[in-house]
């Protein structure tokens, strides 16, 4: 089995409604993203999924979020944009890329720090 992880970054704010205490107030990040993909078979070329690509399949998926005001989302609108909820949206949007449709990769987990010392992990398990 074969893993290659790449990693991006975006800045959005947020507020967790119900919350006692600062988080429930108006605040922002900047999110790191891990994008965890695997798979068994490599390509013609020894890959199994491009870096390049995979970043801007990723990017894409975060310009969703970049610079926004989550809770404003409609994603969201139903739901806190806790770190965990934020995670399991990126790795459902990334999901249906069209890369993994081509090849025999997946998507297996979205690590997602919402600051350097603190990260939720998002697997489909």
């Amino acid at each position: 089995m074969f893993e290659l992880t790449v990693k991006a970054e975006f800045e959005a704010a947020h507020q967790i409604n119900g919350y006692r205490g600062k988080c429930q107030r108006l605040h922002g990040h900047n999110w790191t993203v891990e994008a965890v993909v695997e798979g068994r078979r490599l390509d013609e070329l020894g890959m199994l999924i491009d870096f390049k690509i995979l970043k801007t399949e990723l990017n894409n998926v975060l310009d969703e979020l970049d610079h926004r005001f989550l809770n404003e989302l409609k994603i969201f609108a139903e739901m806190n944009p806790t770190a965990e909820n934020i995670a399991k949206f990126i790795f459902e949007k990334l999901s249906e890329a069209k890369i993994f449709s081509h090849s025999n990769a997946k998507v297996k987990a979205i690590k997602i720090f919402e600051t350097p010392k603190s990260c939720v992990t998002y697997t489909n398990d």
